[in-house]
């Protein structure tokens, strides 16, 4: 336990100087009355510490046992006091681990009732995945008089495993296939331009000529066309780089946080259309690799291994990590690929090694935008330094923009988009690839 002057106590004893000053100006005799002051305020905080001094404190924290992450959690806190104790601004202080908030104190006001009943929520909110632990619980509170605080640190080991964000899954999720049971969105997902035959129907003006069957016209004597429907059972994978720009923040979230909620969303849709869909994370060297999965009732452990997914300094090797992806896929697939890159040279690399995986695979390629950097390039520069962070993020923003049409003229398909509406966005482009057929 230990103990310090509040500032109120502070103030009132440095105002003795100005006042003792005054009078050994004005009233030579009174200086003294300086002094006095002082020590009246002295015997006043220990009368202060005496009266807020209290005896066993009961503290209890409870907080889940999961969270997702950038889902911010209730961490509750109740103290009971002694009914004795004469206290107040009472405070709570947390300390938590780098998941959380890095290098530094979270604190709240406590509330007590008449019964000495100290009651406190604190909302944090997770920017990394791992283990989110509240390693101490500091009690701060003062005496009645306000002049002295006391303050108590009490031991605490709660954990909350951070696992990937699966919000949308849960909530676009569902709605995107809420109809599923009439049979009504999954239909009209089917009907496409694929090449798995489906059934004859009756041919009806707007239709593509090229699907009429003129055998079974003849020999029924009405005009029939073919009716096709979108593929089943094609193979995704979903390749995330978790190397060192993919670990860095993008709006308080680390890139490869973002990858992984619209990896599982999308991969979420793919098990509900009867795909095989394959996770893949590599940084240095390839890291997290699933078998092909079908079936929803799969998705738990897709989300395991996306829990898996760690934070790498490493930079990353796309020569490596894409072919030896490439090696261990035994038939066309879908590779949907989410990185970064942050020089002209892993740029290179980069298309060279894309252009080895489009020889059999179809890929695409998701960019999340960054909106600092578009800010930075387009922001009124206001002094020297402005100027130089907007020529540096043009000059960044335009090298994105050559390596993307290279990426376009070779033929893979990019997504560009905010990371507020990539979720939906990649599933619309996954949809529209099943579509045309081109898995």
């Amino acid at each position: 336990m230990s103990f310090a002057p509040t500032p109120r106590a502070v103030i009132a004893v440095a105002s003795a100087a100005p006042v003792a000053l005054v009078l050994a100006v004005l009233v030579p005799h009174f200086w003294m009355v300086g002094l006095v002051w002082v020590l009246f305020v002295l015997v006043a905080m220990a009368t202060d510490l005496l009266l807020g001094r209290v005896g066993d404190i009961d503290l209890s924290a409870q907080k889940p046992g999961a969270s997702g992450v950038g889902e911010s959690f209730c961490v509750t806190v109740d103290v009971a006091f002694p009914l004795r104790a004469q206290i107040r601004n009472a405070q709570l202080a947390l300390g938590v681990s780098a998941e959380i908030d890095p290098g530094h104190l979270i604190t709240a006001p406590l509330k007590i009732d008449q019964r000495r009943a100290g009651h406190a929520e604190i909302w944090l909110t997770p920017t990394r995945r791992g283990e989110a632990v509240v390693e101490r619980i500091w009690l701060r509170w003062t005496g009645p008089l306000g002049l002295m605080a006391q303050q108590r640190q009490f031991p605490s080991s709660h954990v909350t495993v951070i696992t990937p964000d699966i919000r949308p899954v849960r909530s676009e999720g569902v709605r995107l296939f809420q109809r599923d049971a009439l049979h009504g969105l999954i239909a009209q997902l089917d009907r496409g331009e694929g090449s798995d035959f489906e059934s004859l129907t009756e041919f009806q003006p707007g239709m593509d000529r090229r699907a009429i069957d003129w055998k079974a016209s003849a020999r029924h004597r009405d005009l029939l066309a073919k009716r096709f429907h979108i593929e089943r059972d094609n193979q995704i994978i979903f390749a995330i780089d978790s190397g060192r720009a993919m670990s860095e923040p993008l709006d308080g979230i680390a890139r490869v946080d973002r990858a992984v909620t619209s990896a599982l969303l999308t991969a979420w849709a793919a098990l509900k259309l009867g795909d095989r869909v394959s996770l893949y994370s590599f940084d240095s060297r390839p890291r997290v690799r699933t078998g092909l999965l079908t079936g929803v009732e799969n998705f738990p452990i897709l989300q395991r291994h996306a829990a898996e997914i760690d934070y790498s300094s490493d930079e990353t090797n796309h020569i490596y990590a894409l072919s030896s992806l490439a090696q261990q896929l035994n038939r066309r697939s879908l590779i949907i690929l989410f990185t970064d890159f942050t020089d002209p040279t892993g740029a290179d690399l980069l298309v060279r090694a894309l252009g080895w995986l489009l020889r059999r695979h179809v890929v695409l390629f998701v960019v999340l935008r960054d909106k600092d950097l578009y800010d930075f390039a387009t922001v009124t520069p206001e002094d020297a330094a402005d100027v130089t962070r907007a020529v540096t993020a043009a000059a960044l923003l335009n090298e994105q923009r050559t390596v993307i049409l290279r990426l376009k003229r070779m033929g893979l398909d990019v997504l560009e988009a905010d990371h507020a509406n990539v979720n939906l966005d990649l599933i619309n482009a996954y949809i529209a690839l099943k579509q045309q057929g081109r898995l």
